[in-house]
């Protein structure tokens, strides 16, 4: 273990250029269709990526955005950022093209890396961008901006990595803000390297043999993680695709590359279960899944596993900590739950005063660990407000059992209280989840006429299973004999989907009119 951080300490020497010293020069390092790069063609790519960025004026510390789809562009850019020494931040690029003036201006961004199919919107823009003006394309006709692809074969193949410190800048995650906007996590040098020492390497156990495959994309700090940090770090491959992660792309590239390691989250293993596909698939490749993002259905997980024969490590992170932080072990999971805590963080669970509740009770989470951010950036309230000491409060609800594992129970604000008694809405869809009519489903607090709060299920059936009156009642009778009988649902409401943010993960806030 890299234990401890060396002072000079710069994020491309630790995830790429070691590969080189290591004498995997020539091993694949990223599949892209048909296309492969080694890793001496990804260390070229990045220096010639860091020489274009410092072309157009990028100084260490300088904030750069990526806007790109998962492609070979996305990991030379990235590379380059961190070999220029500048703070690398990264947006989705499917979002609305005006979407973007916040993200630059947000971010003080002077450039960004972006994909040739938004260049006539950002055109449009630019009078708006007060501190990017000269863009570098991905591809395509670059317009009123530069071509990254000859920006960068006009600069040499080798470079320096810039003098970082392991406590510098690094990486801006960005997470929901309190004003709706999204806020940046700010991150340092050495949190990236301290989680993937201890959970990449520790609870994965990742080695140079794996090949990685993820659902969600590149700009989400999960998958940044999973599916490009973490096998760089051990000399592994990952494999890229910029299409949407529909079963039935996840099963083609599945046959096609043989991955050992595949990032999920929970909605995509169940599409992958419902797809007629899945039934002869063979993911026989596959040492092990992992899951985030959102919940996993412990009925969800057993599916999964007599289906196809793989293991799912649930786990539970966030951008305020990078990475995750629980997590289920191989050959050791329990259903439903979270895991245990990944060696090296420390966790409680605390009642409204900050008392550490024992062990069955259902509290608030705390969470420490090297890898924490500094801070929100522009939002000192907030930080300061979640951020004690080493302590960062989660605001996610948990158990802790006696055998140390984690149990989640819902955010905070999404707890709901019937009859003075507090509910988790989890428990509540986990139940109707476990009815064969159930597709998927989401439990909120409405208000009645008198003002009370009582639980309504959105909910979106299987395939052949009816969508009237009779079945509501079969639903809530279902959960009332499952679970004490105020937990039901009072109100079923039919959805032909769920309404999900850009990181997958269920908008309760737009199903309750917010």
């Amino acid at each position: 273990m890299l234990d401890p951080i060396p002072e000079q300490f710069n994020l491309s020497d630790y995830f790429l250029d070691h590969n080189i010293r290591e004498g995997r020069a020539d091993k694949v390092a990223v599949y892209y269709r048909d296309e492969t790069w080694t890793y001496r063609q990804v260390v070229e790519g990045a220096c010639r990526a860091a020489g274009a960025l410092r072309s157009v004026g990028v100084k260490q510390e300088d904030r750069v955005l990526i806007i790109l789809p998962d492609c070979p562009a996305f990991v030379t850019a990235l590379f380059g950022i961190h070999k220029a020494g500048a703070v690398l931040a990264m947006a989705n690029p499917l979002l609305p093209v005006e979407d973007f003036v916040y993200y630059f201006n947000y971010t003080r961004a002077v450039t960004a890396v972006v994909h040739h199919s938004l260049v006539e919107g950002l055109a449009k823009l630019r009078p708006q961008l007060k501190y990017a003006k000269n863009l570098l394309v991905v591809g395509g006709d670059p317009g009123p901006f530069l071509s990254y692809e000859k920006t960068c074969a006009a600069q040499p193949a080798h470079c320096e990595n810039a003098p970082t410190h392991r406590d510098d800048p690094a990486v801006w995650l960005f997470t929901s803000g309190s004003t709706g906007k999204p806020k940046a996590c700010m991150h340092l040098q050495h949190d990236f390297a301290w989680n993937t020492e201890r959970y990449a390497k520790g609870i994965l156990q990742m080695t140079e043999s794996d090949r990685t495959l993820g659902v969600p994309k590149l700009f989400f700090g999960y998958a940044t993680g999973t599916n490009l940090w973490f096998p760089f770090a051990v000399g592994g491959s990952t494999v890229l695709f910029e299409e949407r992660a529909s079963p039935d792309v996840l099963f083609s590239l599945i046959a096609k590359h043989r991955p050992t390691v595949l990032t999920n989250v929970p909605t995509t293993i169940n599409k992958m279960l419902e797809d007629p596909a899945g039934k002869d698939a063979d993911l026989s490749c596959l040492r092990i899944t992992v899951s985030a993002g959102e919940a996993l259905p412990g009925e969800l997980y057993e599916r999964w596993l007599k289906r196809f024969k793989v293991d799912i490590l649930d786990g539970i992170g966030s951008a305020e900590m990078f990475h995750i932080y629980i997590s289920g072990r191989i050959g050791a999971v329990r259903p439903g739950s979270l895991g245990q805590i990944v060696p090296g963080y420390g966790a409680k669970i605390c009642g409204p005063n900050g008392d550490v509740l024992p062990d069955g009770e259902i509290g608030t989470l705390w969470i420490c660990g090297d890898s924490a951010m500094t801070g929100f950036w522009q939002d000192d309230a907030r930080t300061r407000q979640l951020l004690h000491g080493n302590w960062y409060c989660t605001g996610d609800q948990f158990r802790r059992d006696a055998g140390g594992y984690y149990w989640y129970e819902g955010r905070a604000d999404d707890m709901l209280k019937i009859g003075g008694i507090w509910v988790s809405p989890l428990e509540v869809e986990n139940c109707l989840l476990a009815h064969p009519a159930v597709k998927e489903c989401c439990v909120i607090g409405v208000k009645d006429e008198n003002g009370l709060v009582l639980p309504k299920a959105f909910v979106v059936v299987n395939e052949g299973h009816a969508k009237n009156d009779a079945q509501k009642s079969t639903l809530v009778e279902h959960v009332k004999s499952k679970l004490a009988r105020y937990k039901a649902p009072r109100f079923v409401e039919w959805m032909d989907s769920l309404p999900r943010n850009d990181r997958g993960k269920i908008e309760r806030k737009r199903l309750a009119g917010g």
